[in-house]
């Protein structure tokens, strides 16, 4: 789960946005002023810094240029009421990712965030294993307890994104995202079917474990299986 400092002083802003990257699966700490917000920075325990840019007690250039000073490279989105061309490009020199300006639609929020999380996170494995679960991202191919799986484009692809996202719920609104790429199609029914697929083929054996696990009113839960010793013919 990806971890988020959101440093905005406006109360009302703070707690909508906080709420809504909950919802939306991230993890968030809140500071109200430039000094708190600061400090909780210099940690560089956060994978995206969501920072305003009117701040009391520091302003959010000064932060973003005193922490890039400090070597912390953690990606930032300025958020700010400023739309001027030359605000822009000054946040943009002193180091941050991309810049927003109030007021903004929180789908274009979220889409960014996600650009610059992708942008900042390491090139994937191009193999996933998970005890005797492999998972082939070139070959696009999946093999358990060392038998090719049968599967269709979209159960390999949300078994994919499963292995990619261990031991951590999705949500059906991040599967409907990433899997299928916001198609109005696409309604959580068909996700929980496809669900259903996956599961009937990696738990078709009575020894095999649960790897697809339901939490209720949140979405779903990829347990990775436990290494198991390949007996030798």
């Amino acid at each position: 789960m990806n971890h988020i400092l959101l440093i905005e002083d406006e109360e009302a802003i703070s707690a909508a946005l906080r709420l809504r990257l909950e919802r939306s699966g991230y993890r968030v700490d809140t500071a109200a002023s430039g000094p708190a917000g600061f400090e909780l920075a210099l940690t560089g325990r956060y994978q995206l810094i969501l920072l305003d840019l009117e701040l009391p007690g520091k302003g959010g250039l000064d932060i973003c240029r005193d922490l890039r000073q400090q070597g912390i490279a953690t990606p930032i989105l300025m958020l700010t009421a400023y739309g001027e061309t030359s605000d822009r490009i000054l946040g943009l020199k002193l180091g941050a990712d991309d810049y927003l300006a109030k007021p903004f639609d929180p789908g274009e929020l979220l889409a960014r965030m996600e650009a610059i999380l992708r942008r900042a996170a390491p090139a994937p494995a191009a193999v996933l294993v998970h005890g005797r679960l492999r998972v082939d991202l070139r070959a696009a191919t999946v093999h358990w307890r060392g038998a090719l799986l049968a599967l269709s484009a979209r159960e390999y692809q949300l078994l994919a994104y499963f292995a990619q996202h261990p031991a951590r719920v999705v949500s059906r609104e991040e599967l409907l995202r990433e899997v299928w790429g916001y198609d109005e199609s696409a309604q959580t029914r068909t996700i929980d079917v496809h669900i259903g697929w996956l599961r009937q083929k990696l738990e078709d054996d009575p020894r095999n474990p649960a790897l697809l696990l339901t939490r209720v009113g949140l979405g779903y839960y990829f347990a990775p299986p436990p290494d198991e010793p390949v007996k030798s013919a």
